[in-house]
């Protein structure tokens, strides 16, 4: 994985004639992070939820998205309707390297107005049968891609999901 602030400071030393995370990569580099979560049911079917992640945004990003931190608190009926805030950040090489004009694999078009990512969701999930659900979503999202130049978005969504359960041998 390639190091934010060894792109950043070849870059403005000239060493690098563009400024690319993926040239400052190095064999064993590791990136570390921790995650939470705590749900609770508190009666009549509602349970109330809370996830918080955080990783070392001085190193690339490779997996599911660019968030160097996250704070999600939501409250769900019968795990069929629901309503979460979520707030992403970025860590501070990572915001510099993005607003730089860098490009991460999700993030970057040359400039960056650097504020957290906020986002209000809300579901209501169905089940239809035989193992199939759908969902509909919807989400409103201010500062899209962590750019307070971007946004705000509404993004409404449909979801299907099957569980298959196998069947056993005998």
């Amino acid at each position: 994985m390639g190091s934010y602030r060894e792109a950043i400071d070849a870059f403005l030393a000239g060493r690098d004639a563009v400024l690319d995370v993926a040239a400052h990569r190095r064999p064993g580099r590791t990136k570390a992070g921790l995650g939470v979560n705590a749900e609770q049911d508190v009666g009549r079917g509602v349970t109330m939820f809370g996830r918080a992640g955080l990783n070392n945004g001085h190193i690339e990003s490779f997996a599911y998205t660019e968030v160097d931190h996250s704070l999600e608190l939501g409250v769900a009926w019968k795990t069929r309707l629901g309503v979460a805030f979520v707030s992403n950040g970025l860590a501070s090489d990572h915001r510099e390297y993005l607003g730089r004009g860098g490009l991460g694999f999700l993030l970057g078009d040359g400039a960056l107005s650097y504020g957290p990512e906020r986002i209000l969701e809300a579901y209501y999930t169905h089940s239809l049968g035989f193992g199939l659900s759908m969902a509909a979503d919807v989400q409103h999202i201010m500062n899209p891609g962590y750019n307070r130049d971007r946004g705000p978005v509404t993004v409404f969504a449909l979801r299907a999901h099957l569980e298959v359960i196998p069947f056993s041998s005998r």
